[in-house]
C-alpha cells in the first residue's frame, strides 16, 4: 500500500517551505523571502507517532494572476491538492486573512479533502494574539498556531493532520526504488523527459533559463519496476549564477546526484557537447554513481544512415574520462526510445552494486599480470600481492603491493580494463584503492 500523501499549499511568502522543512526535519526546499522561490512540488518523508506519510511543499498560489510561471505553478497546487489525502493550508498572522486566502480556502474547500489550517508565524509563547481568531472566518474549522521557524505548534499540527490519515497498511515491502537523478544544463529538456515518462506535467516546462530550481521528486512505477526520478535545476557556468536562489539550486542539485543511485546525463543533440556537461557529468563520476549519457531532442536532428555513429564516436571522444557510461539517443517530445532507457537504467544499477568475489578477482589479476608485466623502477619490480573488493556503489577495489610508487595511473587504469573485459561493470565508474605491505 502506498504511503498517505500530505499536501502544503497556501499563498505566496507564508513560510510553507519553512514550515516542510522543519516537519521533515532536513533542508529540502529552498527558502527565501522571494516570493514564488518554490515552483515545482518537492516531496519529502515524514514521520509523527510512528506513522509515515509523503508530504509535498507547494508553489504559493496566486488564483488571478497572469503571469506564465504563476500560472503552472497553480496547476503543480492543483495537482498535489488531487492527489493529496490531506491538506495542510498555510496562512501568515502577520498579515491575517488576505483576499487570496479566501480564495484559496474556496478552492480547497471544493476538492472535499480534509483540511487542517495553519496559521504560520505565531512566534509568541503562550495566548495566540487577538489577530489569530480572525482566521475562523475563512470557514475551515479551529486554526493551529504555529511557528515553523521556532517549530511551536508543530507537535499540534501533526496530531491533526493525523487523524485524517487513512488507516496502516499491516506490512510494508522492502523499497527496491531505484533513484534516477535527472542532470545536465539548463534546457536540456530535463523537465519534459520527466513529464513524459510520468505521464503528466509533473514538472514545469519552460523555455526561460533556470524554470526547475528545486530537485524534485516522482515516483514511477511500471512493467520495468519501481523507480524515483529526481529533476534538478540545470547547472550553469558558474559566472553566469549570479541570482542567490540560484545558487541554492546548484547546491539541491549536487545533493540530488548524492542521493541517488543513477544519473541520466542529458545533452542536447541540436547543440551538442560543451565544457558545462563535462562538468555536470564529472560531479556523477566524482561521487561514483552509476551513469547514462541520453542525447535529447534527437527527433529534431536531421540525419542520415552514419549521424548516430558518427555523433556516438564524438561523445565517447569527449566523455573520454567516463568511457564506461553507455549513451542513448531519445526524444522527450516524441517518446523515442524511453522503454529502452528504463531497461539500461536497471542495468547500469546492477552493474554499480556488483560484487566480484576475491578468487575470480585474482584469477583476472593473474592472468592480466602475466600478459603485461607490472612496471620496474630503478630495477626494483612492482609486485601485486592480491586484490579484493572492498565495496559496491561504486565498485571498490583494494590492492596490496609492495610499493605504491610503482604503482602508475596507466597500470591501474590497464587493470580496471581487464577485470571490466571479463565482468562487465558497464555504466559504472570503478575506485582502486592501494595499500602498501611488507612482502614477508
Amino acid at each position: 500500500m502506498a504511503r498517505p500523501i500530505v499536501a502544503i499549499v497556501g499563498r505566496p511568502n507564508v513560510g510553507k517551505s519553512t514550515l516542510f522543512n522543519k516537519l521533515i526535519g532536513q533542508r529540502l526546499s529552498i527558502v527565501d523571502d522571494t516570493p514564488g522561490v518554490t515552483r515545482d512540488r518537492i516531496y519529502g518523508d515524514c514521520e509523527w507517532l510512528s506513522r509515515h506519510f509523503l508530504l509535498i511543499d507547494t508553489g504559493g498560489i496566486e488564483p488571478h494572476s497572469d503571469d506564465i510561471i504563476l500560472k503552472q505553478m497553480r496547476r503543480q497546487a492543483q495537482l498535489a491538492i488531487d492527489s493529496a489525502d490531506v491538506i495542510i493550508l498555510v496562512t501568515d498572522l502577520r498579515t491575517g486573512v488576505v483576499a487570496t486566502d479566501e480564495d484559496v480556502a474556496a478552492m480547497l474547500l471544493k476538492s472535499n479533502k480534509p483540511i487542517v489550517l495553519c496559521v504560520n508565524k505565531c512566534d509568541r509563547v503562550g495566548e495566540p494574539e487577538m489577530e489569530f481568531y480572525e482566521f475562523y472566518n475563512l470557514g475551515l474549522g479551529d486554526p493551529i498556531a504555529v511557528s515553523s521557524v521556532h517549530g511551536h505548534g508543530t507537535g499540534d499540527l501533526l496530531d491533526a493532520v493525523l487523524q485524517y490519515l487513512p488507516e496502516e497498511a499491516e506490512e510494508e515491502e522492502d523499497d527496491t526504488t531505484i533513484k534516477v537523478a535527472v542532470i545536465g544544463k539548463p534546457n536540456v529538456g530535463k523537465s519534459s523527459l520527466i513529464n513524459a515518462i510520468s505521464g503528466e506535467e509533473r514538472a514545469i516546462v519552460s523555455n526561460i533559463a533556470g524554470t526547475t530550481r528545486d530537485a524534485t521528486d516522482t515516483f514511477i512505477s511500471n512493467e520495468h519496476g519501481d523507480f524515483m526520478f529526481i529533476d534538478t535545476a540545470g547547472l550553469r557556468r558558474k559566472s553566469k549564477v549570479e541570482d542567490q536562489i540560484e545558487k541554492y539550486s546548484v547546491i539541491r542539485a549536487k545533493m540530488a546526484v548524492e542521493r541517488a543511485s543513477v544519473c541520466v546525463i542529458m545533452i542536447d543533440a541540436v547543440e551538442g557537447f560543451t565544457e558545462q556537461d563535462s562538468k555536470v557529468a564529472g560531479i556523477a563520476h566524482e561521487m561514483g554513481k552509476a551513469c547514462i549519457i541520453a542525447v535529447n531532442k534527437w527527433d529534431a536532428l536531421e540525419k542520415d544512415g552514419k549521424t548516430m555513429d558518427s555523433y556516438r564516436k564524438k561523445l565517447m571522444n569527449d566523455f573520454s574520462f567516463m568511457s564506461y557510461a553507455p549513451i542513448i539517443f531519445i526524444s522527450a517530445k516524441t517518446g523515442q526510445r524511453l522503454d529502452r532507457l528504463f531497461d539500461l537504467i536497471k542495468y547500469v544499477d546492477e552493474q554499480n552494486s556488483m560484487r566480484i568475489s576475491t578468487g575470480k578477482l585474482n584469477d583476472v589479476l593473474a592472468a592480466a599480470t602475466a600478459r603485461v608485466q607490472p612496471p620496474t623502477d630503478k630495477g626494483k619490480r612492482l609486485k601485486i600481492y592480491y586484490m579484493t573488493q572492498a565495496s559496491t556503489r561504486p565498485p571498490t577495489f583494494v590492492c596490496f603491493v609492495n610499493s605504491k610508487e610503482l604503482f602508475h595511473y596507466s597500470y591501474q587504469r590497464y587493470l580496471d580494463n581487464q577485470i571490466r573485459e571479463v565482468f562487465g561493470l558497464e555504466g559504472t565508474p570503478t575506485k582502486f584503492v592501494i595499500r602498501e605491505r611488507d612482502g614477508k
